[in-house]
Formats: C-alpha cells, structure tokens, sequence
C-alpha cells in the first residue's frame, strides 16, 4: 500500500487512499461536497480530476472559478483535469470496463512520475442511465476499483444522483464503496462487501444465469 495522504471531504478528516460514494440529491448539494474538496486538494499540490458529461464542462468550469479557482493556470500545467464522460467511460459509445481501469491505473502512474503526492478524483456516473453496452458491468468495475485504490495515494468520489438511478442500483453500488456520502455527511459503509467476494458472487449469478 502507498502512503497514507490527509485529506478532508464533509468538514471530516481522513487519509487515501479511499473509494466513496457520493448520494446528492442536487447539483447544488453535489458541490457543496465537492468544491471544498477540489479546492483543498489544488492547495495542497495534488492533482485533481474531474470527470462528467461535456455538455456541463462550461457550468462546471465556472462554478469553480467563481469558488477562487484559477482555472485556466491549473488546467495548463495539467494539476487540474476536467474530463468528458463520453471520453473516459464510455468510450466509443460503450462502457469497456477493463479499458476504463487501465486507464484510471495509468493515469495514477502518470500523475506520481509527475511528481504529485495524491490524486483526487470526482466521476459522475450519470452516464450509467444511458444504458449503453457494457453497463451491466459497472458493479463489477466498481468493485475492482478497490483493488486498485489500496496501491495508489487517491481518493475516489463516484457520484450518484438519487432521483435518477433505481433504488435497486444504489443498493448494488453500496456494496462497493467502503465509505458513503449521503445529506452531506461522509460515514463508514456498514454494507461494504470485499472485493474479490463480491467479483466472485458476481461471476457466479452469471454462469448460473447462462445455464439458465
């Protein structure tokens, strides 16, 4: 495991690295989590991405310059990334797991040859109601995630907007993220299930789905 780095979310302190899921009911209680968090994390030299749809880079861009951001500076030394969700998850208009892990694995690597400490990473996963090919393997990516953060200084936030997605899902996602955000406050998941556990419960529903 790489060494612990302190870092704050929800007015609590903690150390990455951390998977957690973010429940917001809002775009507004979105970044009343967020923008503290990204902006601790640009003083503190760690590098910081941000990925969601690209139709709300121009909103997202300006709500953290209106929060003291120089966005401009950050983004041309690389220390800040903003990125599209149509070119990260999915892709070619699908959702490839294993290319989407590479990727954030690489992108880890990279950040650490660069010379920074900790990566601080916000995905919001809206792009997962498109049902596009692949989706279905979202738990599994989610789980696997926790095999990667343990070897990495990072923090992980995957954020859900619970009017959108099935009451159903959120508890699937549950199972994946060791820690949860939920009215602002971040808490230990007490249904977190390890991941090699849960991949396996995985991969047996389905075979036993094929047989069927």
């Amino acid at each position: 495991m790489n060494k612990q780095t302190p870092f704050s979310v929800c007015g609590e302190s903690l150390s990455a690295p951390m998977h957690i899921c973010g429940f917001f009911d809002s775009r507004e209680q979105q970044y009343e989590v967020i923008i503290p968090y990204i902006l601790e994390g640009l003083e503190a030299n760690d590098k910081v991405i941000n990925i969601l749809e690209g139709s709300r880079h121009g909103e997202h861009c300006r709500c953290l310059a209106d929060n003291g951001i120089s966005i401009t500076e950050k983004l041309s030394s690389g220390q800040l990334e903003v990125l599209a969700s149509e070119n990260t998850y999915i892709k070619d208009g699908e959702f490839a797991a294993e290319k989407m892990y590479k990727m954030l694995e690489q992108t880890l690597l990279s950040a650490s040859r660069a010379g920074y400490e900790s990566v601080r990473a916000c995905g919001d996963m809206v792009w997962a109601l498109k049902n596009l090919p692949g989706t279905d393997e979202l738990l599994e990516y989610e789980a696997r995630l926790n095999l990667l953060t343990p070897q990495h200084s990072v923090s992980l936030i995957c954020m859900y907007d619970i009017s959108s997605f099935s009451q159903n899902t959120l508890t699937d996602i549950l199972l994946t993220h060791p820690y949860v955000i939920k009215d602002g406050k971040i808490s230990k998941n007490p249904h977190y299930v390890e991941p090699l556990e849960l991949i396996s419960s995985l991969s047996h529903s389905r075979s036993s789905t094929l047989k069927a």
